[in-house]
């Protein structure tokens, strides 16, 4: 049975085949497929470490998050947005993590979906909660391990992405979902560890990383406020913050309780 998925080896870039427990190639490349249900296209240069991407504890501290209802408000748009998309739909996500973005927008209509990640952890627990969608562990940020324009939709929810192979992959008209932190997200948590509420905006890089690509469709904005204990605001060091270093750790293991805003600036676009 072929697949969307392409040989990653260098130069090959020829279309995948399952074959029981393998992937093979035309020009008999094979990559085995774990016996819980994803597979790794990485190659050897595609990782800068052997264990490459998010932790488990990263992992399951993004899911305790969401299960509190920490991001969801930024997964439910993203969703709401692919529900308007009209037709058959192939859809990957971009740094998928555990998989509850595809998992969710399965749920709410017939979808091929796609989710990759460079972290083997996540994969793992991705599949065991969505095992009809298939799960990769490849590096997305250097190439994406998919056919030319056989997308539909790529989502990337706070995730590396590469515009170039976006491009590639997306069929004409197909749609990208750019979703990156906004200006004030986590601000009131980045206050007490940096002792200042230093504002970053993303989003116009990210129109401007795509600008030569693709059109945008639509911007806005999600936004949630959280009283969050200190068990959860320590989660969210692990598994969101990106200044998580001793010090940081420290800062925040001395808060019982903060109010925290989640904020996330949301850029659709159209391939041109």
């Amino acid at each position: 049975m072929r697949t969307l998925l392409a040989c990653t080896v260098r130069a090959c870039g020829r279309p995948l085949t399952r074959d029981k427990r393998q992937l093979v190639c035309a020009a008999g490349h094979s990559f085995d497929v774990a016996r819980s249900g994803y597979v790794s296209l990485l190659q050897p240069q595609d990782r800068r470490s052997s264990a490459a991407g998010d932790s488990k504890e990263a992992v399951a501290a993004r899911r305790r998050l969401l299960d509190a209802g920490v991001g969801r408000a930024a997964i439910d748009a993203l969703v709401a947005r692919a529900l308007a998309i009209e037709g058959p739909l192939v859809a990957v996500d971009l740094g998928c993590g555990s998989g509850e973005l595809l998992g969710a927008l399965a749920a709410a209509r017939q979808v091929a979906g796609i989710g990759i990640d460079l972290s083997t952890a996540a994969a793992e627990a991705a599949v065991r909660r969505f095992p009809a969608v298939t799960w990769v562990v490849a590096n997305a940020d250097r190439g994406l391990p998919l056919l030319d324009r056989g997308v539909q939709l790529i989502t990337s929810l706070n995730g590396r992405r590469n515009a170039g192979e976006c491009a590639r992959v997306l069929a004409p008209g197909g749609i990208l979902i750019v979703a990156v932190p906004a200006r004030d997200d986590l601000i009131e948590l980045r206050e007490q560890v940096q002792g200042e509420a230093v504002t970053r905006d993303r989003a116009d890089a990210v129109v401007a990383e795509h600008a030569t690509r693709f059109a945008v469709v639509e911007r806005f904005t999600v936004r949630s406020r959280h009283y969050l204990g200190g068990d959860e605001l320590r989660d969210l060091l692990r598994g969101t913050y990106r200044g998580a270093r001793v010090s940081a750790a420290q800062r925040v293991s001395s808060l019982e309780a903060l109010d925290v805003t989640v904020s996330t600036d949301v850029i659709v676009m159209r391939r041109t």
